[in-house]
């Protein structure tokens, strides 16, 4: 397998994780996932840190798809590498 094919295959897994994080997003936005019942520990709190780090992490694998498409592109002499 090639460089290329190798950093193709990466990014291809991480876009499937990516998506499975903005599904974990939008569940846990909708309510979905957000089952406990309220007290007096800001329990809104506590669910806008989850959202904050879930939204940070799929933001994280975006960047790692990028960077990974950086180093094609670096190892191409600076070619703009796009998704097969």
């Amino acid at each position: 397998m090639s460089f290329e094919d190798w950093c193709s295959m990466l990014r291809n897994d991480i876009k499937g994780v990516a998506k499975e994080v903005k599904s974990l997003y939008v569940k846990t936005q909708n309510g979905g996932l957000w089952a406990e019942p309220a007290t007096d520990v800001e329990p809104d709190g506590l669910k806008t840190e989850m959202i904050a780090n879930i939204i940070l992490c799929y933001r994280h694998l975006e960047d790692a798809t990028m960077r990974l498409g950086k180093a094609i592109q670096a190892k191409d002499g600076g070619k703009s590498f796009y998704d097969k």
